[in-house]
């Protein structure tokens, strides 16, 4: 049998500044050409984990720590971070934090030109790494006018680069388009064959599933509850956490008591009033960032009132840059942006956040306060609502995304899923009547990011709600229309049902069909309208099928 390049024996670490113990007991080994998958809710220790086998535990985050890492047979206790960085590459979950290069080209040959290697090997290895990843037309871009999914593939084409026996990814999917994805996937594949031991925490199950992990790591509460073959694991986790499968979903489900009906009156309204049905209005609108280099060119919409939109496509297609005109943050080069008929030229930003409040894709970009209620009430005290509101806002946001017990944690000590959910209450707490958020998904395990959607598209203040997102089956779920964005250009703009059924138009915008989508269109003339899994689940046509099939 191979010597293990990684084993963790008995680790137990808690925080300095936190309660509870952050893992227990967790003991595996792995060896060189194995992919291990890590799983589990958002806060069950996945992250920290990762930070005890880099060595960031505890160099940079202070606690008590027990027990042993050995990485390449060597504990890493005993090894100076410098060393265990060329041992073991890690990808952030946000990469925002990782990245301290203004260029491409320098961003991937910093870890390179700290191992004091030639110039000429740098260079050499740096743009290896990035044909490697297929980004080398990035090389030369500056970092900051990157997407977000762009930003992580710079990052990891870093970390390779260094040559790691061990690769830690964590939550590398959390940004990138559906093609994206499937390509990172392939390529963690090839690595792997290649003699990497990569661990990988991820909440994508079915996407990752796709290129048949060694073995799974299902964790919970900090501990191991399932470490074994990917066969075993739809069986060993809780389906309305784990996200898996469509069809494994709707099986379980299928003799389970039915969902609770969740209702969507509120945000689904219709208004009675013409004039105000328009909310947010693009006219013409062009933009880029450089004056040689056009992100959007022409973009027509409205937002009306009852709107719950999904807006997906391709990293690099504007997306962002999209919903940052309709907050004031960018201005047209040319058009004009109206929110509720006022051009966003003639408005200040702050002004505009007491009608839309946008949730930045990087919680990084948001979140400052001491505490978690600090950073909730700070916009609502800007906008001069009163104490006692604010303190009932705080405290009903904080339930929404289930962080009803961290309101005295400081944000940025927060695992990155739970972060994200701070930065999505911190909006809600400032009752804007319009909601866009970047990737709300991002770092989310199954559960929360359904039970803060379903309670977010409940609430009878918002008139119109847009998201930015990756995940296609948030759009299948939620939304009631779906605006499909590729190359700075409205693509599609409708119905779910219409938009995403043609299989064509989502290749070409670099969406991949879900089995959830794949169900729904099989079964829509039965179920009516679109559905999830579990209430998919409930109809027995589909079961049947499903059986036989």
């Amino acid at each position: 049998m191979a010597e293990p390049v990684l084993v963790v024996e008995n680790l137990c670490f808690k925080y300095r500044d936190r309660a509870g113990v952050a893992i227990k007991d967790i003991s595996f080994s792995s060896e060189k050409g194995e992919l291990l998958l890590l799983a589990g809710a958002s806060g069950c220790g996945k992250t920290t984990l990762v930070r005890c086998i880099n060595g960031l535990i505890p160099r940079s985050y202070k606690g008590e720590i027990s027990g042993k890492v050995l990485v390449g047979g060597q504990d890493n206790s005993n090894l100076p971070l410098s060393r265990i960085s060329q041992i073991v590459g890690t990808v952030l979950q946000d990469p925002e934090r990782q990245i301290l290069g203004t260029r491409v080209i320098n961003e991937v040959a910093f870890g390179l030109e700290n191992m004091a290697i030639s110039r000429a090997e740098i260079i050499r290895r740096a743009d290896e790494s990035l044909n490697y990843l297929n980004i080398f037309h990035l090389r030369d871009r500056e970092t900051f006018s990157l997407s977000g999914g762009e930003k992580q593939k710079v990052a990891l084409a870093g970390v390779l680069a260094m040559r790691p026996s061990v690769l830690l990814l964590d939550e590398p999917l959390a940004s990138l388009d559906p093609v994206s994805a499937l390509e990172t996937l392939s390529m963690v594949r090839r690595l792997v064959d290649e003699g990497l031991m990569v661990l990988m925490v991820e909440h994508r199950i079915e996407d990752v599933l796709k290129i048949k992990p060694d073995r799974v790591i299902f964790m919970d509460e900090g501990k191991i509850r399932y470490f074994g073959d990917a066969d075993g694991l739809v069986n060993a986790v809780d389906y309305r956490v784990v996200k898996l499968p469509a069809k494994m979903i709707a099986l379980r489900a299928a003799n389970a008591p039915p969902p609770p009906e969740i209702k969507f009156q509120p945000i689904l309204r219709e208004s009675n009033e013409a004039s105000a049905s328009h909310l947010v209005q693009f006219n013409n609108v062009t933009f880029g960032y450089e004056t040689t280099r056009e992100i959007l060119h022409g973009i027509n919409l409205e937002i009306k009132r009852g709107d719950v939109i999904a807006i997906l496509g391709p990293n690099g297609a504007g997306k962002t840059t999209f919903v940052k005109h309709a907050i004031g943050l960018l201005k047209p080069k040319s058009g004009n942006v109206l929110v509720k008929g006022k051009d966003t030229r003639e408005a200040s930003v702050a002004e505009i956040a007491s009608t839309l409040g946008y949730v930045f894709q990087s919680p990084s970009h948001m979140l400052f306060a001491p505490t978690v209620n600090e950073e909730l009430a700070f916009g609502p005290k800007n906008l001069n609502h009163s104490s006692e509101t604010i303190t009932q806002q705080v405290k009903a946001s904080l339930e929404i995304v289930n962080l009803n017990d961290n309101g005295s944690d400081a944000p940025l000590s927060l695992s990155f899923g739970q972060q994200k959910r701070v930065s999505i209450a911190a909006i809600l707490a400032m009752q804007s009547k319009i909601l866009i958020m970047d990737e709300p998904t991002a770092g989310q395990d199954y559960k929360n990011y359904m039970g803060f959607m379903d309670a977010i598209l409940g609430l009878p203040n918002l008139d119109a709600i847009l998201f930015i997102t990756h995940d296609v089956d948030m759009a299948v779920i939620y939304a009631n229309r779906v605006i499909l964005l590729a190359d700075g250009e409205v693509r599609a703009d409708g119905r779910p049902q219409d938009v995403l059924s043609d299989y064509g138009l989502l290749k070409d915008c670099r969406v991949i069909p879900t089995t959830l989508l794949d169900l729904n269109l099989e079964f829509l003339t039965k179920s009516g309208r679109f559905l999830r899994a579990e209430a998919l689940g409930q109809i027995e046509q589909v079961v049947n099928t499903l059986k036989t099939g």
